[in-house]
């Protein structure tokens, strides 16, 4: 009789009346046999109870068999292992499909997800706000406590070992996670913890879980683990963020530093460098010109140890032509002449103003004759120059 028979339960709702089940069933098999209930006699007035025969109790075991056969069917999906039990023992492990078993109470059957990603979380629950505080504070390396927030996803291996060696199996992958990263942050410094080596600390965390488990053998992997919230506890967050902030401004001002220092000491090693090949430059010049003008020197001796004389007048003209040519006057000598020259002072004078200066002009005699000149009339001033070399040469 199904669930929903109209007949199953009365109007307030509660169970059916068992005997008039149980008389409406006899009745029926006794017809389907063809025997009817028997009338010959009541028990002192009492309901009627109807008999069988010996055919009808036979199948009516049959039936009962077959439907107590029938129950031990039953379907494994695909992420779905079934672990047949057999008065309590493991016996076998069943792959996905329709499968058999020997019905209850002789063997059971225990369906598990392999495929299914579990997750626990240490330090809250459900949200990150609803912190568990037992579970998140930690002290570090160098005994300062931070809060940690993690979640840890795992799968099954073996349904077997999840369902049989562990009596809470998600409690104990809480406990182990929490063991494991205890262990971790206790051998690494608070920093570190916090910023650059996070996922370090997760993955080591994460090897040392598994290790655990392994051990245990829970038939656990852990596929993930989540570092959800790293920082330190409430009550000191704004003193852990000016020391954080003190720490930026020192990083800053060391790369300032390192920036200026680049900038500053390639440029002082250049200007070095420069200096000193200048400084060599100049000391090879020096050596040159000493060395050449002591061969000149050389080369006058033998010169002058021949002919004294036309040496040293081929000396002094030289010199004078050295020292005269880079002025700016106008020398005039005449001992003996009456004859007027005439005297270019204007050109001189506009010629050394274009070059930047005046024209100093050395008073002569009024009848002088131009010696020597630096200005727009060279040909008398090389004139007067050949006059005065040759007159020296007769004072001489």
């Amino acid at each position: 009789m199904g669930l929903n028979d109209p007949q199953w339960g009365n109007k307030n709702g509660g169970p059916p009346d068992l005997e008039a089940l149980l008389r409406r069933l006899n009745g029926k098999l006794a017809a389907l046999m063809g025997k009817t209930a028997g009338s010959n006699g009541s028990n002192n007035g009492g309901p009627s109870v109807p008999k069988f025969s010996g055919g009808a109790l036979a199948l009516l075991g049959v039936i009962a068999a077959l439907i107590w056969l029938g129950s031990g069917f039953y379907i494994v999906d695909a992420s779905q292992r079934g672990v047949v039990l057999r008065f309590g023992k493991q016996v076998d492990v069943t792959l996905p499909g329709p499968r058999w078993h020997m019905p209850y109470p002789i063997e059971t059957v225990e369906l598990v997800n392999l495929s299914q990603v579990r997750t626990v979380e240490i330090g809250y629950r459900d949200n990150v706000k609803n912190k568990m505080a037992k579970e998140s504070l930690m002290l570090t390396d160098d005994e300062n406590i931070v809060d940690i927030q993690f979640a840890v996803q795992y799968f099954l291996r073996d349904p077997g070992e999840y369902l049989f060696n562990n009596r809470n199996p998600d409690e104990n992958v809480r406990q182990a996670a929490e063991t494991a990263i205890r262990e971790v942050v206790g051998k690494s410094k608070m920093d570190f913890v916090l910023y650059e080596g996070r996922e370090q600390v997760a993955a080591n965390a994460t090897k040392l879980i598994q290790d655990i488990l392994d051990r245990y053998k829970s038939g656990i992997v852990i596929s993930k683990l989540t570092m959800q919230n790293a920082q330190p506890p409430e009550q000191v967050q704004a003193a852990f963020d000016d020391a954080v902030k003190a720490g930026q401004d020192r990083e800053r001002q060391k790369n300032e530093g390192q920036a200026y220092a680049n900038d500053v000491v390639p440029r002082a090693r250049g200007t070095a460098s420069r200096l000193i090949q200048e400084s060599e430059g100049y000391k090879q010049s020096v050596i040159a010109n000493a060395e050449g003008d002591a061969s000149r020197f050389k080369q006058i001796l033998v010169e002058y140890e021949k002919a004294p004389a036309v040496t040293r007048d081929r000396m002094y003209l030289d010199m004078m032509s050295q020292v005269m040519g880079n002025i700016s006057k106008v020398m005039v000598d005449q001992k003996n002449g009456n004859s007027l020259l005439y005297l270019p002072l204007d050109k001189l004078i506009e010629s050394s103003r274009v070059a930047g200066g005046d024209v100093p002009v050395i008073a002569a005699k009024p009848d002088a004759v131009p010696a020597t000149s630096q200005g727009n009339d060279n040909n008398a001033a090389q004139r007067a120059r050949d006059s005065l070399l040759s007159r020296d040469r007769e004072a001489r």
